[in-house]
């Protein structure tokens, strides 16, 4: 074989090998939306399930001067607006405080009081650091087995597809309440972040961060700071 024909056999099955793995990435994107579309509804909706152990609010950016990204303070509102609606009596705000200079669920915890949802409602998971460990802690740590996810609907349906995995009855509701600069890109980075949580959600690994059991039962100041 001539070094000019070694080539071309190479690009031919790099070639081929990009193909593969696009079509499946593309099918697992696909597969996750699927099965998890029907389980995404409006707040008139989710009032009316009942039963619902807690409104798990997910985590996004905060700005340096503290207060929400635009995505994360839709979300606090959209979770204030399903306990208002009698949807639960308890919400979690499941972000990332990984560090003493960077608090997600301070501020979002803050949002909401001043939004008038009493202290006592509102549990805080410090450990909230990606959406596999916001809904592995939520079942395992704080025993929610029913729940309402809030977070945009691009991102609802990888979080209820984890959901499912790990036995938990999940519905979402989309915290979509405006446009977000970007959104382009983070749809294209959720089609990779699908297939990863796909792995994980068959893995099923551990979280590095537990902790002690909490109840949703008593009152959530027990997580504040």
């Amino acid at each position: 074989m001539s070094f000019k024909n070694f080539i071309k056999r190479i690009v031919t099955v790099c070639c081929a090998a990009v193909v593969v793995a696009a079509v499946y990435a593309f099918a697992i994107n696909g597969y996750v939306i699927h099965k998890t579309r029907a389980e995404v509804l409006d707040i008139d909706e989710a009032s009316q399930l009942g039963g619902i152990d807690c409104i798990l609010v997910l985590g996004a950016s905060v700005k340096p001067d503290k207060t929400p990204s635009n995505m994360l303070y839709d979300r606090i509102m959209t979770g204030v607006s399903l306990y208002k609606a009698g949807v639960s009596a308890r919400i979690i705000m499941s972000g990332d405080h990984g560090r003493s200079d960077y608090n997600e669920v301070g501020t979002m915890k803050e949002y909401a009081v001043n939004e008038g949802v009493p202290s006592e409602d509102i549990f805080m998971d410090h450990a909230g650091f990606s959406t596999y460990e916001s809904l592995y802690r939520a079942k395992e740590i704080f025993g929610a087995d029913r729940i309402i996810i809030v977070s945009q609907e691009y991102h609802l349906y990888r979080a209820l597809y984890i959901a499912k995995a790990l036995g938990i009855e999940a519905y979402g509701v989309s915290a979509d309440l405006r446009s977000y600069s970007g959104q382009y890109k983070r749809e294209l980075r959720e089609i990779l972040a699908r297939n990863k949580d796909f792995i994980l959600a068959i893995a099923k690994p551990v979280p590095s961060v537990l902790g002690d059991s909490i109840s949703l039962d008593g009152s959530g100041d027990v997580t504040n700071d």
